[in-house]
């Protein structure tokens, strides 16, 4: 495979993959969440309220609304990305548009809201796999990340407790508090779609019962390890320290095996990324 041509194929993979996050995102929209009057966050919560007052189809308003962020995005974060963003924005402005005739599956809020949180959820969480994004807000959120002291999902929160402020203003209070279920659930799924649902997590445990406890990691794990030399800073004794790296669906196993032979065993956890096959699970016989 060449060069040139597996460039191709990478563009044009996240190409498709785009066009099926956002078909996703427009179901979980407009089969499930506005069919109820359950809103979605950023840009396209505030469609869904502009919506409401004049006859602007959802779609080409969500659009036209995102233009500013287009340009800003643009300006600063890179045309690759943008590009990607308007894309996908296109692609679910249409779906949605396509969709508006079909009636909504359930009129049970609850089903909706969990149904529609976990559909748009596995959308957005496919289109930011391709490198793009679905709404103008992340766009700021991504800028203003680098200049003041909050996390993206912070700022993004920020700009969407007004949104379901005022949507329980104009719809309820029942319904912005069945878009905030809808919310978290979308969050939730979007770090698995994101961060895949193996995604590593690197354990550090300190505990003097560590020839036992790394032993039983591999006969019941079947994970590798390395013991890394330490020094207590207290005593000054020195210690076998385990560093293994399992997945996040590992964790509780984990922690019951090291519980198991030590109580009192300190164990730190952080997500990491891993390359290479050598640390890759052992098979279990």
């Amino acid at each position: 495979m060449t060069k040139s041509f597996k460039k191709y194929y990478t563009t044009l993979m996240k190409i498709i993959i785009i066009m099926i996050g956002a078909t996703l995102y427009s179901i979980g929209l407009e089969i499930f969440l506005i069919p109820n009057n359950i809103i979605d966050g950023g840009v396209v919560g505030i469609s869904i309220m502009v919506n409401h007052f004049i006859n602007v189809p959802l779609g080409l308003l969500t659009f036209i609304l995102n233009i500013p962020f287009f340009v800003i995005g643009y300006k600063q974060i890179g045309k690759t990305f943008t590009i990607a963003t308007i894309f996908s924005v296109i692609c679910y402005s249409i779906g949605v548009s396509i969709l508006k005739p079909i009636p909504g599956i359930t009129q049970d809020i609850l089903l909706a809201s969990v149904f529609g949180g976990i559909i748009e959820g596995v959308g957005i969480g496919l289109i930011m796999r391709s490198g793009g994004s679905t709404d103008g807000t992340e766009v700021v959120a991504i800028i203003l990340d680098k200049r003041i002291n909050f996390s993206i999902g912070e700022i993004i929160m920020f700009f969407n407790f007004f949104i379901l402020l005022a949507a329980g203003v104009l719809f309820g209070w029942d319904r912005a508090m069945y878009s905030l279920i809808a919310y978290f659930i979308a969050i939730k799924v979007i770090d698995i779609i994101v961060e895949g649902i193996d995604e590593s997590r690197a354990v550090i445990i300190i505990s003097d019962k560590n020839k036992d406890i790394s032993e039983a990691i591999m006969d019941r794990l079947g994970r590798g390890m390395t013991f890394l030399n330490g020094e207590g800073g207290n005593n000054g004794d020195s210690k076998n320290i385990i560093y293994v790296v399992v997945s996040r669906l590992e964790i509780a196993k984990l922690k019951s095996i090291v519980n198991g032979f030590d109580k009192d065993a300190f164990i730190t956890i952080g997500s990491v990324e891993t390359t290479g096959k050598k640390y890759k699970k052992k098979a279990i016989h």
